[in-house]
């Protein structure tokens, strides 16, 4: 029998590791009954169903039909300038704030990709600042800095 999708493959096979992964994990909470569900029945079952849909995944790849496809070469340029936006993040958000940190973050993770523009950059920037904004300084009153230390004083 062939992989003749690669992705859906090895996507199903991943989708099976994390559901057994979870549901080993959720085992070791109280699981209850369904009537009088414990910390560890939600997950243990959500894992649970996550593997079947793995192993539907990972059968249909085996199948015929449609177009083959190879997985892309992993490319580490790619992860390391995404990564390295998100450590950056993490180190600029108490000096810069929010709004810039968050454009740092867009900006660089931006590098990562092969059809990188600036305005597109930009835009995503300003689009994600607006988002972060309502989302965690006015819904949910997250207190973090929102500006830069030496602007708000």
């Amino acid at each position: 029998m062939r992989i003749q999708k690669q992705t859906d493959f090895f996507s199903g096979l991943m989708f099976i590791a994390v559901g057994i992964g979870f549901s080993v994990v959720a085992r070791g909470y109280t699981m209850g009954t369904a009537a009088r569900m414990g910390p560890g029945y939600f997950p243990f079952w959500l894992g649970v169903l996550l593997a079947l849909l793995g192993v539907i995944v990972a059968l249909g790849a085996l199948s015929t039909k449609g177009d083959a496809d190879r997985i892309a070469r992993f490319d580490v340029r790619t992860v390391l300038w995404v990564l390295g936006s998100v450590v950056l993040f993490a180190l600029v958000l108490k000096p810069l704030g929010m709004v810039l940190s968050v454009v740092v973050l867009v900006l660089v993770s931006s590098m990562a990709s092969h059809e990188f523009t600036w305005r597109g950059a930009l835009l995503n920037a300003v689009v994600l600042v607006v988002i972060s904004m309502g989302a965690f300084v006015y819904g949910i009153h997250l207190q973090m800095p929102v500006w830069p230390a030496f602007l708000s004083s």
